[in-house]
């Protein structure tokens, strides 16, 4: 993310995870459910920790706000349709989260090692908290950040201070991992898979943040000659350029290959610089992030090494050099295996003026180019909080409706069974009941109904749900028709839908 301006440690399960379900990925049959419409949709947004850009407020805010804060951000989503948070987790070489690597980030505490007093886990208390709300939790990452200039005093625990041959100075006075040397690679790597394996998360998340921006080092190239010098004594062939592309292409490779070896159904997601190279497509001028950020992101994408990706996009739809629209046709034509396709979408602040026309724009227009898998990522909640102007136009336009995180069916395509249905009437209203042959298969339930010569609506219910309570007429006294419930599973799949009619209807 292009940011601008600016204890004793245990190993065992935090959160319990549901069990994986047997798939046989070589007995895949064809699957297309016959509900009233279509309800999938990525709806999420970043959750910046770093600088306390948008959670905590400040370091050292007491647990109990930084609590409330988090809560207040998790009820903007719900109440606006998203279905999505990624929250930043490791902002510098350091954790939001018991880790038994890393030391207790200064953003959270205001001292980087300190626990927080009394003490929780923010990333598992976010990871319920959404839950609880309908929304997935992605943890996000930076790779090969060590210290960021806002990031306080270094502390003993800080890998500059553990690992300094692993770690570089920057002319801003940021500290960066080489990503080059096999210890950066197994350092994060470890971070990554502690993650997974201990919490019940959605998603893993990296953003652009891989060799750094030049202007970080004030023009200068990466420092790294030590490394460089090491491999050409040993082995020759590949370019500077290549070679550091080399090691990130295979870090993120390892990464996609590890979460799936553990918890197929977590994600793994990036969010690159929107453009990979100036001329790609022709009219397109801007940063060139593979030879300046070593990152070939378009290879990523097209090697299937993630299971969503979302370009950040910054730019508006009528820029000539970086159109919105141009930019995410080049990445669509790229997109070989068919992953999702979820750009990153600039939200502007106040100082910069607002344009809600612009965002609901570019929300529609990528539904209308992607339409077997929509979806946005909003850069940063910070906006849809600050800005009831936007969050309204919002709510009232494109994210009128609940939405669906949209299946990976690379990933799981095999659907819940479908629910068992009682229905009853009861003093005016229909009151539904439901069970389940699988019940650990089911993360979502979606319920349909209709009310006499109008259109299907929905809803989308907590797992934990079991009843819900319908008004036998609507508000123009039309008699409740029919009525359809379905199961939806962690990877998006929905069962079989079947039609109720609702007796004397």
């Amino acid at each position: 993310m292009i940011f601008l301006g600016v204890g004793c440690h245990s190993s065992k399960e935090i959160t319990p995870t549901a069990p994986e379900k047997t798939v046989d990925r070589d007995q895949f049959v064809p699957w297309n459910p016959e509900t009233p419409y279509n309800i999938s949709e990525f709806r999420a947004a970043w959750v910046a920790t770093v600088a306390n850009i948008n959670w905590p407020s400040k370091p050292g805010l007491p647990v109990e706000e930084q609590q409330d804060e988090a809560i207040k951000l998790l009820e903007r989503l719900k109440n606006h349709h998203f279905n999505a948070v990624i929250l930043q987790v490791r902002p510098q070489a350091d954790a939001l989260y018991e880790s038994m690597y890393e030391p207790w980030s200064y953003y959270l505490t205001g001292i980087q090692g300190e626990p927080p007093k009394p003490f929780y886990d923010p990333l598992a208390f976010w990871i319920r908290a959404a839950h609880e709300r309908g929304l997935e939790l992605h943890a996000w990452l930076n790779p090969y950040r060590a210290h960021h200039t806002t990031g306080g005093e270094i502390s003993e625990q800080s890998i500059i201070k553990t690992h300094p041959e692993l770690v570089v100075k920057l002319e801003n006075g940021m500290y960066w991992m080489d990503p080059s040397l096999k210890g950066t690679q197994e350092r994060s790597l470890a971070v990554v898979m502690d993650i997974v394996r201990r919490y019940d998360i959605d998603g893993i998340h990296f953003d652009d943040y891989f060799y750094p921006y030049d202007s970080y080092n004030k023009g200068k190239d990466f420092p790294d000659t030590r490394s460089w010098e090491s491999y050409r004594n040993s082995e020759e062939g590949m370019s500077r350029g290549d070679w550091r592309r080399d090691h990130v292409n295979r870090f993120i490779k390892q990464v996609y290959t590890e979460i799936k070896a553990i918890k197929p159904h977590v994600k793994f997601g990036i969010s690159p610089f929107g453009i990979w190279r100036p001329g790609y497509p022709e009219s397109i001028q801007g940063y060139d992030q593979y030879e300046q950020l070593y990152a070939d992101a378009r290879l990523w994408l097209q090697e299937g090494w993630v299971d969503y990706f979302a370009p950040q996009l910054y730019w508006k739809i009528s820029a000539l050099g970086q159109s919105f629209p141009v930019l995410l046709g080049w990445w669509e034509n790229q997109n070989r295996k068919q992953r999702h396709l979820w750009p990153g979408i600039r939200l502007q602040s106040r100082k910069e003026g607002l344009s809600t026309d612009e965002t609901v724009n570019q929300i529609m227009i990528t539904r209308g180019m992607l339409p077997t898998s929509k979806g946005s990522i909003h850069w940063s909640i910070g906006p849809l909080v600050e800005q009831d102007t936007l969050a309204d136009r919002l709510i009232k336009g494109p994210y009128r409706k609940n939405a669906l995180v949209p299946p990976s069916p690379w990933l799981d395509n095999v659907p819940p069974q479908k629910p068992l249905v009682d229905i009853r009437s009861v003093n005016g209203s229909q009151i539904i009941s439901w069970d389940h042959p699988e019940d650990k298969d089911v993360f979502r339930w979606v319920l349909y109904y209709q009310y006499r010569d109008k259109p299907w609506q929905h809803l989308i219910i907590s797992r934990s749900a079991r009843t819900y309570e319908l008004q036998h007429s609507d508000n123009d006294n039309l008699p409740l028709q029919n009525i359809g419930l379905t199961a939806v599973d962690r990877t998006g799949n929905q069962s079989a839908f079947f039609k109720v009619a609702v007796a004397g209807n």
